[in-house]
């Protein structure tokens, strides 16, 4: 079990170190929060499972905060709200939770972070669709071959990883970055 264990932590080490080849994709991205959230602009948030977990954490970071007093930044999970997303779910289908969402919530000016580990999540695909259409930019936070997602994003951010739990904790890690660029320099 120990030689397992360790084998887990070296694939670890192995992913964290080639996810430095994302830093200009990152610093993309921060300029792109920065700038919406100094505009008064929004940063929507959506995926599905553990992503969907992601969306919401990333939002509270901004909504609360990440690691010092300040004002609250706009941060909104588009996974949060069960009344829409059932509505939604049950009148037009589970496919345009998110994009439902982004037309109705969404203004140009803001940023929708799409996040899924294959970059394939259809309703995030369609959500990353929606915002192009009314001028929303997007950030696509996705695993290794960025999957249809990443030609959709104005910044793709394809960890290096393809097994779920490293894509995933990749992402956060990713997420706290930005979030702490935001509150360090939106504010």
């Amino acid at each position: 079990m120990q030689e397992e264990i360790r084998k887990e932590f070296e694939e670890i080490i192995r992913c964290f170190t080639a996810l430095s080849g994302n830093i200009p994709e990152i610093e993309r991205a921060v300029a792109m929060c920065v700038a919406a959230v100094r505009a008064g602009n929004k940063i929507m948030f959506c995926g599905n499972g553990g992503s969907a977990a992601d969306a919401q954490h990333l939002a509270a970071e901004l909504v609360g905060r990440y690691k010092k007093d300040r004002r609250a930044l706009a941060g909104l999970a588009l996974t949060t709200d069960t009344s829409n997303l059932t509505a939604v779910g049950n009148d037009y289908g589970y496919d345009v939770v998110f994009s439902r969402q982004v037309e109705g919530l969404g203004r140009p000016g803001d940023v929708l972070y799409a996040i899924s580990t294959s970059g394939n999540s259809r309703n995030v695909v369609l959500a990353m669709e929606q915002a192009r259409k009314m001028g929303i930019r997007t950030i696509a936070l996705t695993g290794a071959d960025g999957g249809a997602m990443k030609p959709l994003a104005d910044v793709a951010i394809c960890v290096p990883a393809k097994v779920s739990n490293h894509i995933q904790e990749m992402h956060i890690a990713v997420g706290h970055l930005i979030c702490g660029y935001i509150e360090n320099t939106a504010v």
